[in-house]
């Protein structure tokens, strides 16, 4: 069982010297810092948001078949970072620009009768006359990415697993209290049974008094039990108990199934609830009602 809930963090130095780009030159950039950043929340479906910068989009489609390969249920938020040291930069000349700026400024100077020409630094300090161009060949950074995101995706599925543990154990606990309390109402289903039959005949009685109809009280009975005898609704929730302990056991990421036996469970219960006609069977409803609702909120956190 695993918790939809969990953090990881993995940061990472990579010297990318020796990477050739996307037209075979060796990159100039002797390193990168690369994060990767997971976090989980609770959700009834996987939901995954994906952060990059984005000259790194290129990738997302990537990263995103990787996490649906291997997370099934949450809210997933993913970011990743990148930090160059020393990057290449290569500076380029707007040769046009310039020449259009040159000949702006010298037509206002002539308007304005202004014999001063523009010079170089005026120029080069103006808006597109220099470009800096940075390598941005997201493929490349690829092979470096993908371990990273890889430990990440451990480590935040290691997280997710020791929630699940713990949330395993919480339902456990509360389950072994449903299923005690069911053998305990068994316990008493002949003394419902029972108390059916006589409040029966003593209204046969008080209405007939020695007048009484025996075959006409079976029937009657047996109406009266199949309407409010609980053994069925017992067997059933035994069902679903056995079912959701199986269930528990067996399947990796049962969130949603628990979910839909604990809907059925819950209407068991207060279906017995609403027959009960004796006080410690009645007792008995509201500490599995309350059991219940304890595993209900922990699968709410459960993949």
């Amino acid at each position: 069982m695993k918790s939809m809930t969990g953090y990881a963090y993995r940061e990472s130095l990579i010297n990318v010297s020796s990477i050739k780009d996307s037209s075979g030159k060796d990159s100039k950039s002797d390193s990168i810092t690369a994060s990767v950043e997971i976090k989980g929340y609770n959700s009834r479906f996987f939901d995954l948001t994906i952060y990059l910068p984005p000259w790194l989009s290129s990738l997302e489609q990537k990263i995103r078949e990787y996490m649906i390969s291997r997370f099934s249920r949450g809210k997933v938020e993913l970011g990743i970072r990148i930090r160059k040291e020393n990057a290449a930069v290569s500076v380029v000349i707007n040769e046009n620009a310039a020449a259009s700026y040159k000949a702006a400024i010298e037509k206002m100077a002539k308007t304005l009768g202004i014999s001063e020409q523009p010079n170089l630094s005026l120029l080069l300090g103006l808006e597109g006359v220099l470009e800096i161009e940075t390598d941005r060949d997201a493929e490349k950074y690829w092979p470096f990415i993908e371990p990273l995101l890889a430990a990440a995706a451990d480590s935040f599925e290691a997280e997710r697993i020791r929630e699940g543990k713990q949330t395993k154990e919480h339902i456990l606990a509360n389950l072994v209290l449903m299923e005690e309390s069911v053998k305990s109402i068994n316990v008493h289903v002949p003394e419902i049974e029972s108390l059916i039959k006589e409040n029966l005949r003593l209204r046969f009685t008080e209405l007939l008094g020695d007048k009484i109809d025996e075959n006409r009280i079976l029937s009657e009975t047996a109406v009266l039990l199949m309407k409010y005898t609980i053994a069925e609704e017992l067997f059933r929730l035994s069902s679903h108990l056995s079912e959701f302990r199986l269930e528990l056991e067996r399947n990796p990421s049962p969130g949603k199934k628990l979910d839909f036996l604990c809907q059925e469970m819950n209407r068991e219960v207060n279906t017995i609830g609403s027959k009960s006609q004796l006080l410690d069977v009645s007792r008995l409803v509201v500490e599995m009602k309350n059991a219940l609702e304890n595993i209900r909120e922990q699968l709410r956190n459960v993949e």
